[in-house]
């Protein structure tokens, strides 16, 4: 089974950085893509940054220019920099990937168990 680990967040004043890391841990799987979402306290989860296997990104409107979104594909590890950030990107980041097992074929879908980020001076 594949386990996702989340770590990196912290409390940061407005205008600092962050990086998050997400680490992808089990026995003969493929990475399909990896992605970071976050949700703040009533809110819902909202989709931030995706990297697949072959390193195609996307990102959120709402961080372009921000936020950078990276892999290290031995270590099958994801990262999220995080630059000038604000009060509003105080919330809990989760990182999120689709596996594929590499004997069955059966992807598996797993999210990590969040790591908060308090953006405040």
């Amino acid at each position: 089974q594949v386990q996702v680990v989340e770590s990196g967040g912290g409390l940061v004043q407005p205008g600092g950085s962050l990086r998050l890391s997400c680490r992808a841990s089990g026995r003969a799987f493929t990475v399909n893509h990896m992605a970071w979402y976050r949700q703040a306290p009533g809110e819902p989860r909202d989709f931030l940054a995706r990297v697949t296997g072959g390193g195609a990104t996307n990102y959120a409107d709402s961080v372009k220019g921000r936020f950078t979104i990276s892999s290290d594909t031995a270590k099958n590890t994801v990262y999220l920099q995080m630059n000038n950030l604000k009060p509003e990107d105080t919330a809990v980041y989760y990182c999120n990937g689709l596996f594929i097992n590499d004997y069955d074929g059966i992807e598996y879908d797993l999210w990590g168990q969040g790591t908060q980020v308090t953006v405040s001076s």
